[in-house]
């Protein structure tokens, strides 16, 4: 997966290049950011319906949508758990991380 992907940050040159939100590429992740995470998002596909909140509302962009099933990259996902409180249906877990 390589999704999302890392690049280094500019400033841009007119509002033009200001992302919109959600509808366009985010390409703003600056560094893999996991390594203090205490817990961790885990998705019960059995659950899912592919709704999309949780891609929505992540804002490290670290959730994948590009396949059949939704997948969280892990080396993006701070652990923040917006995903699991927005989940209507309760697919998605938060599990202590294993170090």
């Amino acid at each position: 997966m390589d999704r999302p992907k890392v690049k280094k940050w500019e400033a841009p040159k007119s509002v033009r290049e200001f992302p919109l939100g959600s509808t366009c590429p985010s390409d703003h992740l600056t560094s893999i950011n996991a390594g203090w995470r205490t817990f961790k998002p885990v998705i019960d596909h059995d659950k899912c319906v592919n709704c999309l909140r949780c891609f929505l509302v992540c804002p490290d962009g670290a959730i994948d949508k590009s396949g059949e099933r939704l997948e969280i990259d892990y080396d993006y996902c701070k652990g923040c758990g917006i995903c699991a409180t927005e989940c209507k249906l309760g697919a998605i877990e938060m599990v202590k991380e294993v170090k």
